[in-house]
């Protein structure tokens, strides 16, 4: 079985189609080709689905007559044409369970129609999903000040609530097992997957999704959407890798057979290999002996954004991240973060004029605990006054805290230029951290020269010539349009048919995140005896969210890429693939435009005497 209902005509093309897994089990998968937020994790803007299962009404094995069980319900933003699907299959008068496996404001108030249209409506949620579900039900945005208050209809009473403290087990219809696992995390406390034990299928929530828009329930092989996987782990599993871990390990204590995570296609051939790829990853992201605590609340999501894009900024430079949400972590953790952390940075909203009680009790942690000669920084979100942020700035400085940055200050919810200058900012703060480690270590070895830079092999490895030249990138139009470049010598010719070349990116750099599979870029071939004005030009420390083609005259590819007038050559190309290589992306890129500027000119080389730097 198979049925699509779509939204009605109002800028989206949102769509809900219905799955029939196996006879009594629906798949409701939620269709967005286009990115729901400006949040960091819908950086590749493929689009993204919103997976939820209906396991339907009938007798268990027993013969006792269970209620339709609805797993994972997504958020408003498919809200009509979802509960068109779901009216189509369960009648209003039916009693209706729902398992909610992520609790945001967004998931809130779909809840919040389908109590409106279920009256027999019964939620089940983990400890934390429940106390989050209580405090969100009744809330409301506030108006803006000298406003008069909208007129809204009453909100429908909460529903009955079961709370799942451990794993339970349920014997559903049609001979189905349903197992309920709370998987709490910093970023999603009230985390709940469901396992169907005589499938195998493991309905995940966040874990292993990725942001991807697909009709198919599941992916047609690894690849297909391994980077999109990598990406969304990067972005939000990496700040917590240690209780993403934990997790991981009672997700392999089960007999699965497909994963199926509330994001993108299942998993169904290559679910093993992405748990070792979680563990994988989880390494990487806990190597650094440097860290940085970030501690948050957040009320509608919005300082959860910020907080994600700080965190990744912080971890292209390698260097680990603590994620703690001080609403639901133990004092311990939060002590244990303040002491050992070489930076901090706490993150609040603005509720009534005031911080939320646990941002206010983690402060006076931070002021009695924090060491003051390691940097601090501010962020948040609020709606029509910041008091909240003044108060974090104002009792850091007045303790003697030194701010890493600005203190970061968003009116509602970032957009896209604002999360890429967030990113930045946190790369240079993880840029910072290990520039002084490195500085203490030349200091402890006397200023004598690095291992690494007196190896033979290191030293020849410099002898690799590479030709001098400015990638640039541009991505979005309009006021969501980003770009980047940086100067890139690492790179070589790597195919004849189809025409294509590989450069090697630092993963650090910050037109990195512009460089993924399927964006366009340009490489500007720097010309010799010339090159030295934009090589000065590209080298120079930019602030985060800086132009960094302030002052150029500049041409535009057939794909709108930026060409440097000045280069000896460019090539407008598309990324067909990306691999890892330790502290660098490996890019291949596709040929589809170039020109030659000056045919009399020669290729501008970067020679080295060490292969321990550029």
């Amino acid at each position: 079985m198979t049925s699509t209902s779509s939204a009605p005509q109002t800028g989206t093309d949102r769509r809900v189609i219905a799955l029939e897994l196996e006879p009594g089990l629906i798949c409701l998968k939620g269709l967005s080709p286009t990115r729901l937020r400006f949040e960091i994790e819908y950086g590749l803007e493929r689009g993204t689905t919103a997976n939820s299962f209906l396991f339907e009404a009938g007798p268990n094995a027993e013969g006792k007559a269970m209620p339709p069980v609805l797993v994972h319900p997504p958020g408003t933003s498919f809200a009509q044409p979802y509960l068109e699907q779901l009216a189509a299959l369960v009648p209003a008068d039916a009693p209706l369970k729902v398992v909610v496996g992520h609790v945001n404001p967004n998931r809130v108030a779909l809840l919040q129609q389908l109590a409106a249209r279920w009256p027999q409506l019964m939620l089940v949620a983990s400890n934390a999903g429940a106390k989050l579900l209580q405090e969100l039900w009744g809330q409301r945005k506030p108006s803006a000040p000298g406003s008069a208050p909208s007129e809204e209809p009453p909100l429908p009473p909460l529903p009955p609530l079961e709370v799942i403290k451990q794993e339970l087990s349920w014997a559903l219809s049609h001979g189905h097992e349903l197992r309920l696992i709370p998987v709490p995390t910093p970023r999603w406390p009230g985390g709940l997957a469901a396992f169907e034990e005589t499938s195998g299928l493991l309905m995940s929530g966040k874990f292993f999704a990725a942001h991807l828009c697909s009709e198919a329930f599941a992916e047609a092989n690894r690849s297909s959407s391994e980077e999109d996987r990598r990406y969304f782990y990067d972005c939000l599993m990496a700040p917590m890798a240690g209780q993403v871990e934990t997790v991981v390990e009672r997700f392999e204590a089960l007999d699965i057979r497909t994963i199926a995570p509330g994001h993108g296609p299942a998993i169904a051939e290559s679910w093993r290999s992405l748990l070792n790829d979680y563990h994988r990853w989880g390494e990487n992201s806990t190597r650094s002996n440097l860290s940085v605590a970030l501690l948050f609340a957040s009320a509608y999501g919005n300082t959860a954004a910020i907080a994600d894009a700080l965190a990744q900024g912080v971890s292209r430079t390698g260097v680990r991240v603590e994620s703690i949400n001080c609403e639901f972590s133990p004092a311990e953790q939060l002590l244990t973060a303040i002491r050992s952390c070489d930076a901090l940075l706490i993150g609040s909203p603005t509720l009534g004029g005031h911080a939320p009680t646990p941002i206010v009790s983690a402060l006076g942690t931070v002021l009695a605990e924090g060491d003051r000669g390691k940097p601090v920084g501010v962020f948040g979100s609020f709606g029509w006054s910041g008091e909240a942020l003044e108060l974090l700035e104002t009792k850091l400085r007045d303790g003697g805290f030194a701010m890493a940055f600005a203190p970061i200050k968003v009116k509602f919810s970032p957009d896209a230029a604002t999360l890429k200058t967030i990113e930045e900012t946190g790369t240079a703060l993880g840029r910072q951290l290990l520039n002084d480690e490195r500085r203490n270590q030349r200091r402890a070895s006397a200023g004598g020269l690095a291992e690494s830079r007196s190896n033979p092999a290191v030293q020849a490895l410099g002898r690799v010539v590479g030709s001098l030249c400015i990638l640039t990138a541009r991505k979005g139009s309009g006021e969501n349009s980003l770009s980047g470049a940086l100067v890139a010598s690492w790179v070589s010719q790597a195919s004849f048919s189809p025409p294509g070349f590989t450069v090697a990116i630092a993963k650090d750099r910050a037109a990195e995140s512009l460089l993924h599979i399927g964006d366009a870029c340009c490489l500007n071939v720097l010309a010799a005896g010339r090159e030295t004005s934009l090589m000065k030009q590209f080298l120079q420390p930019f602030a985060p969210g800086a132009d960094r083609f302030a002052g150029l005259e500049l041409e535009a590819s057939p794909a709108s890429q930026p060409i440097l007038p000045e280069a000896l050559a460019w090539i407008e190309a598309e990324v067909k693939a990306r691999m890892e290589c330790g502290d660098h992306w490996l890019l291949y890129a596709q040929a589809s435009a170039g020109g030659v500027l000056d045919a009399a000119g020669t290729t501008a080389v970067h020679q080295r005497r060490s292969g321990a730097n550029y």
